[in-house]
């Protein structure tokens, strides 16, 4: 009888299992070599979850983790300053909470002022991340929250003051009071972030009453212009008037204490006199009515004398004008 022939029939079953063994172990090791390292980026940190439970915060650089989805990382950019906009928005940012989508801005920046005014509102809020764990695990979203709690804060404190405040001369004080109420909010939140600076951008009235407005503010403006006016024409005329009063009291004193030092030298003068009359009333008397005499007679150009006892009353005396000289005539 003819032999029956055998047909190959390809490899032996156990040498495809350990085949299929070999490779499956070669892809298992790849992957857990694959996932053992992980890096994090320059300006993060690290957050390791075993399991979905915090484990540790690590700083930039390679780190090993327990592979096979047991460990996960969350990075978080704890070392950058970040920002979110309140009412406009900038094109190409990166953080996807930087600020919402256009058409909720008209609503972000519509506010109502303490004197119950309108007012258009736009700010930013620039916050850096300090704590990675309570960002990531105390409250759910927290660049969310950070938006609400922005939101409600701004319009507490612009709800607190007046149109005119919040437009023009209470910028200051609300980015400060902002910036403290909005911190006080995160602390109580323990979100893990840290606020940096609240900064208010645009800030308007309504569109339809931003001709009023404008007008308003430039009578305003018109009104300080001139109160600047009126003060520095005060400020030239006071001093002024200030000096000349000074002046004139000054001269006022002066010419005072003159006539008093003059009534005193009067004074002392008649008293010598009266002491000298005293003594001999009639050398006295005669001496000072020839000194009065000479006073009066030497102010007199031409000079006569009346004598009754000369015929027609009148005595020609010499002319001594022509002389240029003066002197005493006598008479009876």
């Amino acid at each position: 009888m003819p032999r029956k022939s055998r047909t190959r029939s390809g490899p032996p079953v156990r040498t495809v299992v350990r085949l299929a063994g070999t490779g499956a172990l070669v892809v298992l090791v790849l992957v857990v070599a694959l996932t053992s390292f992980f890096t994090v980026p320059a300006e993060s940190e690290g957050v390791v979850l075993r399991f979905g439970r915090f484990v540790d915060t690590v700083p930039a650089g390679l780190h090993l983790k327990i592979p096979l989805g047991v460990d996960r990382v969350e990075v978080v950019p704890v070392k950058r300053q970040l920002k979110q906009e309140f009412g406009f928005g900038t094109p190409g940012a990166t953080n996807p909470w930087q600020s919402s989508r256009g058409e909720e801005w008209e609503d972000e920046k519509s506010m109502v002022t303490g004197d119950l005014n309108a007012a258009v509102v736009e700010w930013v809020v620039q916050y850096r991340i300090e704590k990675p764990e309570n960002y990531l695990f105390r409250v759910r979203n927290a660049d969310a929250t950070l938006r609400d709690a922005s939101e409600s804060v701004m319009r507490e404190v612009v709800g607190d003051r007046t149109v005119d405040e919040v437009i023009t001369v209470g910028r200051q004080e609300i980015e400060d009071r902002a910036l403290q109420r909005l911190q006080e909010l995160v602390g109580t939140y323990t979100m893990g972030i840290r606020i940096d600076q609240v900064q208010l951008k645009n800030v308007n009235p309504p569109e339809r009453v931003q001709a009023s407005f404008n007008e308003v503010n430039q009578a305003q403006q018109e009104r300080e212009r001139a109160i600047n006016i009126a003060n520095g024409e005060y400020n030239k005329a006071i001093p002024r008037a200030r000096g000349e009063a000074e002046q004139r009291i000054s001269a006022a004193e002066g010419y005072a204490k003159k006539r008093i030092n003059e009534a005193e030298g009067d004074v002392a003068a008649f008293n010598a006199l009266l002491a000298e009359y005293v003594k001999a009333p009639d050398v006295t008397r005669r001496r000072l009515y020839l000194e009065t005499m000479g006073e009066v007679l030497g102010q007199v150009g031409r000079k006569v004398v009346l004598d009754p006892d000369v015929g027609g009353g009148v005595l020609p005396l010499l002319d001594l004008e022509g002389l240029g000289t003066t002197g005493r005539e006598g008479g009876r």
